[in-house]
This record gives structure tokens, sequence and C-alpha cells, in this order.
């Protein structure tokens, strides 16, 4: 950052569109609202978050990140110390949540904290993007601070951990596995709305798409390709029969974020889009209008969201699903011949290509999430082994 021709103001680095007044309306992704709604609606939900939120440690947190950690500022880390003021700035976020770079090989960010949010970066993050990927990180954890996200993920942060700690007492580790599994589809969903949020904190399209192809290939930029990346959304998405959409469900459940290649989709498609546009030129939803938004019009916009998703949707399941409110006319046989497409039939000889398009062993491992059991805070600040990247 620098100091303005007065002397006083710290603005960034370089010249960057501030959004002063934002409200997280603006880029949160109408799937990220709705998810949550849901999982407010959820039964238990309202007991299980206001008994939490009392007993959750939070001052032991601080302290716990205060001394193993290196707490980042001007003497230490001063260039994430811009960057997390550039930020802070840019999304008018008035006062700057303590950031903590925490000894981890594995590239992580998270936001957490109950009454104010903490940022905590590991070292393997910050060794492996370079500036302006880790401006767009950093934008990100802004994000999810102005959001209001870190409470939710504090919480699911202790209910994992809970729940393997009890998964030994019958039925008790159901009911807080049907809680942890609305809270990470709510969490999926809200990473889309805080990679928009490190969208435009760094405005850079590629520096974003490079760091999100970092969490998933490690230091290799030399051997990767933007477009090529991008791909594989596509094929991942339009891919396989209806087996291969089971399994895709199957391997999302114990992740707490989304697939790399799906981020990576999600946010270039939203760049282009005029909403986007709109944030840039100027035009957005403000905080101080907030208190007169409709709930109603949050729902519409999210069940927009989802019938257009239905509509465009390449992916076997979804193209049932348009059959099924079309009125398909022969939906057993299109079902039949969709399942066992390419593979042997009922009563019928096996076809040349049985497998139909491999569903995958799973999520995979390090920096963008495993497909693993869940991990606690533990007690050098990380999530476990389903955390993710960012």
């Amino acid at each position: 950052m620098t100091e303005s021709p007065g002397g006083s103001e710290r603005v960034p680095s370089r010249d960057r569109r501030r959004f002063p007044g934002i409200s997280s309306r603006a880029y949160e992704h109408p799937a990220d609202r709705s998810a949550l709604v849901a999982l407010r609606k959820l039964s238990g939900f309202d007991t299980v978050f206001k008994t939490l939120s009392g007993l959750l440690p939070e001052r032991s947190l601080r302290l716990l990140f205060l001394s193993d950690s290196v707490r980042v500022g001007d003497q230490q880390f001063a260039h994430l110390n811009d960057m997390l003021r550039d930020a802070c700035y840019i999304l008018d976020l008035e006062k700057v949540p303590p950031m903590y770079v925490n000894q981890d090989p594995q590239p992580n960010a998270m936001c957490i904290g109950l009454d104010e949010p903490i940022i905590v970066l590991t070292t393997g993050l910050v060794e492996l993007l370079d500036e302006e990927e880790m401006r767009a990180v950093i934008g990100h954890e802004v994000g999810h601070a102005l959001s209001g996200h870190a409470v939710y993920r504090t919480i699911l942060l202790f209910l994992t951990n809970l729940a393997l700690k009890i998964a030994w007492i019958p039925l008790g580790n159901v009911a807080i596995m049907a809680i942890v599994t609305a809270l990470r589809e709510w969490f999926r969903k809200s990473e889309l709305s805080a990679d928009r949020a490190g969208l435009l904190v760094g405005q850079d399209l590629q520096a974003s798409m490079r760091g999100l192809m970092k969490l998933a290939g490690g230091n290799h930029l030399h051997e990767m390709n933007v477009d090529a990346f991008l791909k594989q959304a596509e094929e991942y998405e339009a891919g396989g029969d209806l087996r291969d959409s089971v399994l895709k469900v199957l391997n999302m459940l114990p992740r707490s974020h989304p697939f790399t290649t799906v981020r990576a989709a999600e946010l270039k498609k939203w760049a282009a889009s005029r909403d986007y546009q709109r944030i840039m030129d100027g035009h957005y939803p403000r905080r101080d209008e907030d208190k007169d938004t409709s709930v109603s019009d949050s729902f519409r916009e999210s069940a927009a969201h989802y019938a257009e998703s239905v509509r465009t949707s390449k992916d076997p399941l979804m193209g049932l699903v348009r059959d099924i409110a079309g009125g398909a006319g022969d939906l057993g046989g299109k079902l039949r011949d969709t399942v066992f497409r390419g593979g042997s039939r009922p009563g019928g000889s096996g076809g040349t290509d049985s497998s139909g398009g491999s569903g995958g062993t799973g999520g995979s491992g390090g920096a963008n999430g495993s497909g693993g059991s869940g991990g606690s805070g533990g007690a050098n600040g990380t999530e476990g082994p389903d955390s993710a990247g960012k």
C-alpha cells in the first residue's frame, strides 16, 4: 500500500477499483444464500447454533494462534499485511481482521471466529502462490468475513471434530452428522461467493485462475494450461451416465470445498457476466440497503438460478430432471437407456464400452479438499484432512 499525497489515507499499491459500502449481496452466489436458508431450517440447527455460540472457546482460539503462529503486521510478513489492508480497503471492510501464518505444508486458508473473524494462512499456501494469486486468496477470505461466514465455519470445524470423537456412541453421531452434512453443503456454495470476492479484490481473472490451478496441480504452471483446465470442468459435468452422476454426488458429500475445476469454471462465467461488469462500473447493492432487502426476492433469484442450472446442465442426471419436468413420454425406457448406455443390459449382450465413463475414486487430497473423514481445528489451527486450499 502507498500513502496519498496528504500522507494519511492508505490506498492499494496499484490502481484498483474500490467499492465503498458494498454489500456482500453483490457477490454472493444464489446457491450460497439458498443453502444457508435450508441450513437454518434444518431441525435442531438453531438449538445447536445457540448452544455452541455460547460454549465455543473463542478466546482460547485467539490465544492459540497468538502463541503458536506468526501474526501478520508491519514487521512480520509485511507484504501480506499490505494485501490484507488493500482487500479491506477495496471491499470497504472497516475493521481489518487479525491474520496469522501457521506452519503447515498443506496449502490452506480459512476465516474463523464468532465475535470477530480471524484469517489464517498456512506456510504451504504462502510458498505456493505469487503476489497476485495471494491477493485473490486474501480477498477471498475478506469476502468470507464481510459475508459473516466465519461463525458457521467455526461451528463446522467444531462439529466435525466432535463427530469423530463420539462416533462410537450408538446414534450419537447421526444427528451431528446431519448438521455437518448440511453445513458442508452450504460452505461449498459459500466458497463460490468468496471466489467472487477474491476477484473483486485482485481484479485479475488470470491470477485467480492460476491460483486455483496451483491448488489442484501444485507449483507447475509451465506444465498447465488454463483453457485445458477449464475443459476438465466441462468434461466432468457432461461425461458419463447416471451412475457417474450419482458418484459425483457421493464424491462431493465429504468435502468442505467444491472441486477446483468447477470453481474455476464458475468464476470465469461470473467474470464474463453483466452482474460483474455492473459492479466494476460502480452499480452494486450497498450495505445501508440490506435492511430493506426482500427475502422473497432472494428466493426468486435462487430459484431462477437453479432453474437455469438445470436447463443448461449437460449432466445426465440433470437431463433426466428436465425430461421429468417436461413430461417425457417413455421415461422408463429413457432411464433404462441412460443407465445402461454403452454397457450390458438385462437380457441383452454387453456393449463395447462397459465403463460409460469413470466416476473417479473420491475427492483429491491436499490443497483442494480431500474426500477424507474430516478433521478438527487441531493444535496448529488447521482444518484437518477435509480442508481445502481456500
